[in-house]
Order: structure tokens, then sequence, then C-alpha cells
């Protein structure tokens, strides 16, 4: 297995050097900025855009090298398709114990009793439109690119993993033949991860237009009638975190603690930004960095930020009971379980649609008829507030994976952790490389 070194130990930097502290800064003065000048931060959403967008210009090609460099260096298939059974069973268990947490937390909080329905208005129609193009067969179709240029222009992370996997698997076949092909993407995927460099620098600016727009567009006064299901949200994450994938840790014999203090510069800019996708390609490198083996990463993180939504799973069954207890529908617990499988299927299926939690909820009201769609209006004015717990908790979900497959598949190197560890605690861990 290559080991990645630490690129030099650079000169210790000054506080107002460090990523993390940057980022922080950034959402500090964006959140007075929108909370003090409202006008004047909603305007600062381009910033915000641009950082995703030049983070989402090279995702594409990133996974592309990633997977196909991962798998090749493999050469057993079988252990290939293992890999990713197993990570498709884990995703599936742990998200179906997110939406039962969702669940049991909203009918004994009951965030949405005594919502007056009739103060709230908004247009709702787009997602209510977007669901209905989003069913499982849609999603199952969309993973096939109709041509491989296509997946790459638009940036479609399945349909790139897709052809990836497929191109990595017959590559592998090559034998010696296909190794100079090999080390191309290689060294093209270390480029690509240079690029990811350039661009990290526009992070703190990228978090302070999203948050002041945030703050700016939406006010923090229309949290204030949703504020208990706000609570309730941001507290049944707290316990996904610390109680479930604390104990996923424990099992596998891991620090969960370890791992988000290994990631912390990744969780305040998806807190910035609310987007996961924001630090995908500099997860990938640091998993891998971490003692996760290549072929590991390279399957478990892109196939993940479809399949392993906890952050979105919770939110979902929160979201519909709150929609039912707002309308006065009182649900038995048979009509919220089978509710529960509706969203099994449809959490899938708008993924990774932009506003894949809206049309995900759109899908599942229309598909039970239980509530009444309207009912979305109620989450409009708060929904962006959630969005940054959400992709929180996603994104932990997906490292917490990452370790779990790769320990399992003895594809875990220990030694390799706590070397990078120890070298990330001293300011000595160049990300990305």
């Amino acid at each position: 297995m290559k080991h990645i070194e630490p690129i030099e130990a650079p000169k210790k930097k000054k506080w107002y050097q460090i990523m993390y502290l940057q980022v922080l800064m950034a959402i500090t003065i964006g959140i007075l900025l929108g909370y003090f000048s409202p006008s004047l931060g909603a305007q600062m959403k381009p910033l915000g855009d641009l950082f995703i967008k030049m983070i989402k210009m090279v995702i594409a090609p990133i996974i592309f090298c990633t997977v196909v460099v991962g798998i090749a260096s493999i050469g057993d298939m079988k252990k290939v398709g293992k890999v990713g059974l197993k990570a498709l069973i884990y995703f599936e268990i742990v998200t179906t114990l997110a939406l039962g947490i969702g669940l049991v937390v909203v009918n004994l909080y009951k965030p949405g009793a005594g919502i007056n329905v009739s103060a709230f208005s908004g247009d709702y129609s787009t997602y209510v439109t977007a669901a209905a193009h989003n069913s499982t067969w849609d999603f199952i179709l969309n993973i096939v690119p109709a041509n491989v240029v296509d997946a790459f222009a638009k940036g479609e992370i399945l349909q790139v993993l897709f052809f990836s996997i497929l191109f990595g698997v017959v590559l592998s076949g090559f034998g010696e033949k296909g190794k100079p092909l090999v080390e191309f993407f290689d060294k093209i995927g270390h480029a690509m991860f240079g690029v990811i460099g350039i661009v990290m620098r526009f992070a703190p600016v990228g978090a302070f237009g999203a948050i002041a727009y945030t703050i700016g567009k939406f006010g923090i006064k229309t949290m204030i009638p949703l504020a208990k299901l706000m609570l309730s949200v941001y507290t049944t994450m707290a316990i996904f975190i610390f109680v479930v994938l604390f104990i996923i840790c424990k099992l596998y014999g891991f620090s969960l603690f370890k791992l988000l203090n290994y990631i912390k510069e990744e969780l305040l800019i998806v807190l910035g930004t609310s987007s996961s996708e924001s630090v995908l390609p500099r997860m990938l490198v640091k998993m891998e960095k971490f003692g996760c083996s290549k072929p590991v990463v390279g399957l478990v993180i892109p196939t993940g930020y479809s399949f392993n939504l906890d952050g979105t799973s919770i939110y979902l069954s929160m979201a519909a009971i709150f929609i039912a207890q707002a309308f006065g529908k009182d649900l038995t617990i048979a009509q919220q379980l089978s509710m529960m499988l509706v969203l099994m299927l449809t959490s899938k299926g708008a993924a990774a649609v932009t506003g894949g939690g809206f049309i995900t909820l759109a899908a599942t009201l229309q598909a039970t008829g239980m509530l009444p769609v309207e009912g979305l209006v109620l989450l409009l004015g708060v929904d962006r507030f959630m969005s940054e717990a959400r992709a929180i908790t996603n994104l932990i979900g997906n490292s917490v994976a990452t370790v779990v497959i790769a320990k399992s598949e003895k594809e875990f190197d220990e030694q390799k952790s706590e070397e990078t560890y120890a070298a990330f605690k001293q300011g000595q861990l160049s990300i990305p490389a």
C-alpha cells in the first residue's frame, strides 16, 4: 500500500493563517452583515455560488481518477463488488436508523402542535413539479449516462461513478499493459487536487457570501415561529452523531472525536456553504491519508453522497410528521411506518437534485396521500437554516462509513492513521496534496 508522507514541515502558521479560523471569522462577519444590513447581505449570494461552482468544476474528474486508479490497483474484482455491496447495506441500515430516530423524537417533542397554519404563505409548486419527475425508476435510469461527456459536463456524481467503475474494471484486466494508463490518471488526479488547493483559498469568502445571503434574505425572525422544529431537528442530529455514530465507532475501534477533530475544517466550510459537495474532493484525499485505502475511499464516499444521507433522512421523517401535527392529522404508528418505507425509497430518488430535501418530501406526501402537499409552505422559511445541520450530519456519516468499511475489509492502515493524525495536530499535514 502506497504511503503518503506529509509534504514537508511548514513554518508555524500565525493564527489568522489557519483555514478553519479564517472560515469561522468569515461566517461570523457574514452573520453580522446579514443581520444588521439584510439588503447588502442578500447581495453576497454570488460569492457563495462562485465558490461552489469552482469546487464542482473538478469533482467529476477527481472522482473518475480516484475510482479508476483505486479499482485498477486492487486487481481482484470480487473484492470491489464486496466493498460496494457492503457499503450499500451499511448505508441502508444507518439511514433507516436515522429515519427511525427522527420519528421517535418528533412524536415525543411534537414541534408542530399549536402551529397556526394560516399564518404561512409561499410558493412550493416548483418542488411538487420536480418531485413528479423523480420517481425511483427515474433515479435508477439516471445512473446510466446518455453519454460519458454529458455526465462529466453536468457533474452528475452517480453517472461519473458508474462509468468510472466500469472503466476501472476494464483497465484492471489489462494487467501490466494497463499500468502506464493507471499512472497517467494518477498524475491527473494529483494535478486536480492541486487545483482544489488553489480554490480552497477562496473558502472563507465563499462561506461569508453564503451565510450573509441566508441571514439577509430569510432573516433570523423567520425562525421564531418554527424554533421548536429547528431545535428538535438539531437535537436529533446531535443524538444521532454522538450516540449512534459514537457506538458504531466504538464497535469498530476508532474515536469519533478524533475523526471530528481531523475534519473540522471541512465541517466549518460545510457550515458556511450549506453544501457537503463543497468538501468532497478534500474528503477523498483526507480519508485516504487517515488510513483508508484508495479503492475504499473512491467507492464509499461518492456513493455515500447519494445513498448515505443521514442528516437528510432525519430531517425528512421529522418534517413529514411536523406537517401532520400542524394540520391536526393524527397518524397511526402503522401509517408512520409506511411513510418511513416510502421515504427510504424517495430519499434515494432525489438525493443529488438541488433542493433535494424538499423535492423528496413533496414526492413522499404525493405518494402516500396521507398529508397535504400544501404543508411544504410551513418549511419554506426555515429550510435554509436547517440545511447546514443536514449537510454536516451527512458529511460526518460518510466519514464514519468510510472508516467502518475500510476496517471491515482490513483496508485500514492503523500506523498510517496515527502518523497522519500526529502530523495534523502539529500542523504538518498538507491538504489537499
